[in-house]
C-alpha cells in the first residue's frame, strides 16, 4: 500500500536531520531514548510518532534553527492526521430525523380558532367555574383563552425551574449576568512547557493490555504509534506495567528551570483485574533500555527510584548511567523523564507531581492522564494471549512457546 503523501514528506525531513548528523541509528536512539529500529521506522515512513516532542529533541540534537523545527511541526501534524484517518472507521452514516407531522384538524369543526389549542394535560376547571354564570358584557374573544393557558403553562415553567435550581443548590444566572471571577491575581504562566505519552511501549514493541474481551472479539496488536486508538477502542487498561513518558523544555535559552522531584500519588487501589492479558509483542529490535525512575506500586508510599539503563545494540553491552535530581532544562535543552509503574497485586490508580523552581517561583504541576488519574492493574494468574500473524489469530502463550 503506498504512503500518505503528508507522511513521505514527514519522514523525508526525519531522513535529512539524521544523515545532516552522521550518527548511526543506535547512538541517536540512545540520545533519544527510543530503539534504533523505532528511529528507522520514523526514517522511512512506516510509523508516525505519536508525539512530536521526540522529533522535536532530534530536531535539535541535529542542529535544526527555529524555522526547520516549525516546518518539522506542520509536517509531522499533517503526518499524523493521515495516520488518525486511515485508523479511523469510516463514520456510520445518521439517518435524517423528519418533523414531526401536523396535526389533522377535523373537517366538520364549525370554527377553527386562530390562536393555539388548548393543552390536554391542563387541569380542568373546577366545579365552581362551571356553575359560573356568564357576565354579559365580559365575552371574550375567540382564542382568548388557549392563549391565557399557554402563558399559565410558560409561568409554571418558571416557577419550576427556580424552584429546581434553589433544591439544588444553583443559584439561577441570567443571559446578562454572567458568573464572575474569583478575585485575586491572574496566574502567571508556568516558565516551561510539558508534553507526556502515556501509551509506550518498552523498546517500542513489547507491552502488555488487559482487556475484558474474548481473544476472538480482539482485534490484532497495532504498531506503538496507534496504540493510544486501539487501546480506547478496547477500553483496555496497562497490565503489569505503564510506561510514561514526561517531556520539560523551559521557554528561555538563557534562564533554566531547575526540576526538584518527582512524586507518585496512588488515588486508589482495589483487586487487580479478572481481564484477560493481551500481549503486543512484534519482533523488538534494538536492545536499548534507556534510563527511567522505576516506581513499585505495591508499596504503600510509591517512589520514583532512578535506574540505570542498558545498550546492547553493540558488539558490547555499555550501561547507561541513571541521572537524580535535580535536573535544569531551557529552551535548547529539554529533558525527558520515562517513568516505569509496576504493580503485581492492585488494580492501581495514581499520577504524579513535578516539584519545580525558576527566578525566585516555586511550584508543583500534576501531571495525569488527561485529567484522569493513570491505571495500572496487575496480571498475575490471567489467561494470557499472544497474536499469531501467519494465522492471523489469538493464541495462548502455551499454544506459542512464551512464559510469563
Amino acid at each position: 500500500m503506498p504512503k500518505d503523501a503528508a507522511v513521505e514528506e514527514f519522514a523525508g525531513l526525519v531522513r535529512a536531520l539524521k544523515a545532516r548528523d552522521g550518527r548511526s541509528y543506535e547512538a541517536l536512539g540512545r540520545r533519544l531514548s527510543v530503539s534504533a529500529s523505532t528511529l528507522h521506522r520514523y526514517c522511512s515512513g512506516a510509523t508516525v510518532p505519536e508525539e512530536f516532542a521526540v522529533v522535536d529533541r532530534l530536531a535539535l540534537l541535529c542542529g535544526a534553527d527555529e524555522e526547520e523545527r516549525r516546518a518539522l511541526e506542520a509536517a509531522w501534524t499533517e503526518a499524523d492526521r493521515a495516520r488518525s484517518r486511515a485508523a479511523s472507521p469510516a463514520p456510520t452514516p445518521v439517518p435524517a430525523v423528519s418533523a414531526a407531522p401536523e396535526s389533522n384538524l377535523d373537517p366538520s369543526a364549525p370554527e377553527p380558532g386562530p390562536g393555539p389549542a388548548p393543552d390536554p394535560t391542563a387541569p380542568h376547571p373546577s366545579a365552581a367555574d362551571l356553575s359560573a354564570p356568564e357576565a354579559p358584557r365580559a365575552r371574550p374573544r375567540r382564542g382568548a383563552p388557549a392563549l391565557l393557558l399557554v402563558a399559565a403553562a410558560a409561568v409554571a415553567l418558571v416557577v419550576l425551574a427556580l424552584a429546581a435550581a434553589a433544591l439544588l443548590g444553583h443559584p439561577a444566572r441570567t443571559a446578562s449576568a454572567p458568573a464572575s471571577t474569583a478575585p485575586g491575581r491572574t496566574a502567571a504562566p508556568l516558565p516551561f512547557t510539558w508534553s507526556l505519552g502515556s501509551q509506550l511501549w518498552e523498546g517500542g514493541c513489547g507491552h502488555t493490555y488487559l482487556v475484558d474481551r474474548a481473544f476472538c472479539a480482539v482485534a490484532p496488536p497495532p504498531v506503538a504509534a496507534d496504540s493510544g486508538a486501539w487501546a480506547g477502542t478496547h477500553g483496555a487498561v496497562h497490565g503489569g506495567e505503564a510506561l510514561v513518558r514526561i517531556t520539560v523544555q523551559g521557554r528561555s535559552p538563557s534562564d533554566a528551570v531547575v526540576l526538584h522531584a518527582l512524586h507518585v500519588r496512588v488515588v486508589d487501589r482495589a483487586a487487580p483485574l479478572p481481564w484477560n492479558a493481551y500481549r503486543m509483542d512484534s519482533g523488538c529490535g534494538g536492545a536499548v533500555t534507556p534510563r527511567h525512575f522505576a516506581v513499585d506500586l505495591d508499596r504503600p508510599r510509591p517512589l520514583a527510584r532512578p535506574v540505570d539503563g542498558l545498550d546492547a545494540s553493540g558488539a558490547e553491552v555499555r550501561k547507561i548511567p541513571a541521572v537524580s535530581f535535580p535536573y535544569k532544562v531551557t529552551s535548547s535543552d529539554p529533558e525527558e523523564l520515562l517513568v516505569s509503574a509496576r504493580t503485581a497485586g492492585c488494580d492501581c490508580r495514581w499520577y504524579l507531581e513535578l516539584e519545580w523552581s525558576a527566578g525566585g517561583r516555586t511550584g508543583t504541576v500534576r501531571i495525569t492522564d488527561s485529567g484522569k488519574p493513570f491505571r495500572t492493574s496487575g496480571t498475575t494468574g490471567r489467561p494470557a494471549y499472544v497474536h499469531d500473524s501467519a494465522e492471523g489469530r489469538w493464541i495462548t502463550d502455551s499454544d506459542s512457546g512464551q512464559t510469563e
